[in-house]
């Protein structure tokens, strides 16, 4: 259930606080009005867009060892272990932060989807141990990217919300509302709370990346450096896309790194034949075509965004055969040389923790469910 200054977020009378509620009487949108007219709510967002940004580099000499999540990744790291772990590139995708305070345990992801929100919860939790410990819950990123259309069906008139954010935030709080467990909601920074206006009148989120820093769970707002996304940060973003066409993953975040081990483990991307084609032809889109054939919120992008779209095209069209190129791949010739985990440095720069693992291929040639585990963007 989803607590605000623990009371129910949804009380008997429509609104946070005080009052009786039913754990399961509230729907996701019913939720997401209530906590967005709530002042307490409100000035706990503010705060949170109050705190400076922190920028995050692997390259800096005694950095912090983080883990780094990509769109539809999540990541469950121990404090013993992980100093820092975020995301960012959040523009009308959510992340969602999940501390447990008794151990210390912190769980991230970077949902993107309302499908993958429920299965993807469950992911989350499996790592957090103890089912009675306080849980402490952010929802951060997304924006106020919705529309409002009238719909009219059988004679009668329906309001409809239109957009990205609004209907993946409704199921995000749905979904923890409805679970037994008991999470206390500490920030709520997404849509109106997350919106600000350009100069010709586009809205844009304010906060688009965060870092946890895991030993006291505090949140702050962060941007990572390109060094500091890895490793295999072209192969996580193809598979982000690849994941939709792979039934393996339906449903499911996309794994990267593993908490009892302490390692990154990210399969080799598998993709279809067609696919270098298809790059070719989005590569010969001129820029503003790229923001408005591959972006949810064109406006919203980051600088480099079309760039990173152009890296991925071009690995694609130079790596046409998937089995080949993880065949022929290796951690050392992907990423420089590979660290045991606990040595806390890399090829890349300190603070980039943990060794990477990829399975090896089956017989024949034949994909294994971890290789079909792909990165899109």
């Amino acid at each position: 259930m989803l607590l605000v200054d623990g009371d129910l977020a949804l009380s008997s009378s429509g609104g946070t606080g005080s009052g009786t509620a039913s754990r399961t009487g509230g729907n996701g949108t019913e939720l997401v009005a209530a906590l967005l007219e709530s002042p307490g709510i409100r000035d706990a967002a503010d705060r949170l867009k109050a705190t400076p940004e922190r920028r995050i580099s692997a390259g800096q000499e005694g950095a912090p060892r983080h883990v780094y999540v990509f769109q539809r990744e999540y990541a469950t790291v121990d404090p013993a272990r992980v100093e820092l772990v975020g995301t960012d590139e959040a523009t009308t995708c959510i992340g969602v932060v999940i501390h447990n305070n008794k151990t210390g345990m912190t769980s991230i992801s970077h949902m993107d989807f309302p499908k993958i929100v429920e299965g993807g919860i469950k992911q989350m939790l499996e790592l957090l141990g103890d089912d009675n410990a306080p849980f402490d819950v952010y929802l951060i990123g997304g924006f106020a990217d919705a529309s409002t259309k009238v719909v009219r069906s059988s004679g009668k008139k329906h309001i409809k919300q239109e957009g990205y954010s609004y209907p993946l935030c409704c199921k995000i709080v749905e979904v923890l509302h409805k679970s037994q467990q008991q999470f206390h909601l500490r920030s709520f920074c997404v849509l109106e709370n997350n919106t600000q206006t350009d100069s010709f009148g586009n809205a844009l989120p304010i906060i688009g990346g965060f870092v946890v820093e895991t030993s006291s769970g505090v949140v702050i707002p962060a941007t990572f450096d390109m060094d500091s996304r890895c490793p295999d940060e072209v192969i996580r973003r193809i598979r982000v896309s690849v994941s939709y066409y792979d039934p393996t993953w339906q449903g499911r975040l996309l794994e990267t790194y593993d908490t009892q081990c302490d390692v990154f483990q990210i399969a080799p991307a598998y993709w279809m034949p067609d696919w270098a084609d298809i790059a070719s032809s989005l590569n010969q889109l001129s820029d503003s075509e790229v923001l408005l054939q591959c972006s949810t919120s064109p406006a919203a992008e980051p600088p480099y965004f079309v760039e990173n779209e152009r890296r991925i095209w071009k690995y694609l069209i130079n790596n046409p055969d998937w089995e080949k190129h993880s065949q022929n791949t290796s951690p050392e010739s992907s990423i420089g040389p590979v660290m045991e985990a606990g040595q806390g440095t890399h090829s890349a720069g300190q603070g980039l923790p943990l060794s990477l693992v990829r399975p090896h291929m089956e017989p024949e040639g034949k994909p294994p469910s971890a290789l079909m585990r792909t990165v899109t963007y």
